[in-house]
C-alpha cells in the first residue's frame, strides 16, 4: 500500500482539508490547532507505517511531507512549552528539540538506510535524552546537582559508546559473511575491539560519577570513598 493511500486511511476518507485552516482561523479558534495537529499526526504516523514496512521505496516527496509533519508537530510543542516559566519551561523545550532531532534522524534512516544514518539516529537520541536530563539537573543544588549532571552525562557516555560499538559490530558482521576467511577473522576481532572500546568508555562515565559523589565527604571519608571508587572501575 502506499504511502499516499495509507495516510488517506488514517486520516479519515477523502483528503480535503478543512475550510477553518487558515491563518486567520489559527489565531483565533484554539479547537482549530487542536484539529491541525490531529491531521498532522495523522500524516506522521500514515507515513511511518508505510516507511517502516517498504523503507527502500520511500519517495523524495514522501520524505519531506514526513519532515514538514514533524517540523509542525514539534513547533506545536514548543508553543506548549510558553505556557510554563523556569526550569521547566526549559526542560520543556529540551524535550521538544530532543524529539524534533531524533524524528528527523531516524526519518533519513528510513529514506536513506545505512549503518551510518542508524548510528546518527541513535546518537540522536543519547544527545535529546542528555540534554532534557542535564535541564532537569538545574533543578538541584550543591553536589546533588554535581552529581545529577555527572550522571546524564555518563548516561549519554554510554548510549554513544554502545551505537557506535553496534555500527562496528554491523560493519563487521557484514564483511564477516562477504570476504575471505582470514577477512572474516579480522572482522571478527573489530567487532570485538568495538565492545571492549564500549565497555571501557561505560566504565569510565560511571567512574566520573563515583568519584564525584566523593565530593560530599571530607578528609579520610573523602579519600577512602575515591579508593573505593579507584578500586571498583580498575583505576589506580
Amino acid at each position: 500500500m502506499s504511502s499516499a493511500a495509507l495516510c488517506k486511511q488514517v486520516g479519515g476518507a477523502g483528503a480535503k482539508a478543512p475550510a477553518n485552516t487558515s491563518a486567520p482561523d489559527l489565531q483565533h479558534e484554539g479547537t482549530t490547532v487542536k484539529r491541525l495537529n490531529i491531521n498532522v499526526i495523522a500524516i506522521a504516523i500514515g507515513l511511518a507505517l508505510s516507511f517502516g514496512a517498504t523503507a527502500q521505496s520511500m519517495s523524495k516527496d514522501e520524505f519531506k511531507a514526513g519532515t514538514a509533519a514533524i517540523v509542525a508537530e514539534a513547533k506545536s510543542a514548543r508553543v506548549s512549552c510558553g505556557s510554563l516559566s523556569a526550569n521547566a519551561k526549559d526542560v520543556c523545550m529540551a524535550e521538544a528539540n530532543g524529539k524534533e532531532k531524533v524524528a528527523k534522524a531516524e526519518l533519513a534512516a528510513r529514506y536513506k538506510p545505512s549503518d551510518k544514518a542508524s548510528y546518527e539516529a541513535r546518537l540522536a537520541k543519547a544527545q535529546g535524552e542528555y540534554a532534557v536530563a542535564r535541564e532537569k539537573c538545574d533543578d538541584k543544588a550543591g553536589n546533588e546537582k554535581d552529581v545529577c549532571v555527572k550522571e546524564a552525562k555518563a548516561a549519554e557516555t554510554r548510549a554513544k559508546a554502545d551505537a557506535k560499538a553496534q555500527m562496528k559490530v554491523t560493519q563487521a558482521n557484514r564483511a564477516a559473511k562477504e570476504t575471505s576467511g582470514e577477512a572474516r577473522m579480522k572482522a571478527d576481532e573489530q567487532g570485538a575491539d568495538a565492545r571492549k572500546a564500549a565497555a571501557q568508555e561505560k566504565r569510565d562515565a560511571d567512574y566520573a560519577v563515583a568519584k564525584e559523589k566523593c565530593d560530599v565527604y571530607a578528609g579520610g571519608a573523602k579519600d577512602y570513598c575515591v579508593n573505593q571508587a579507584k578500586t571498583r572501575f580498575g583505576k589506580s
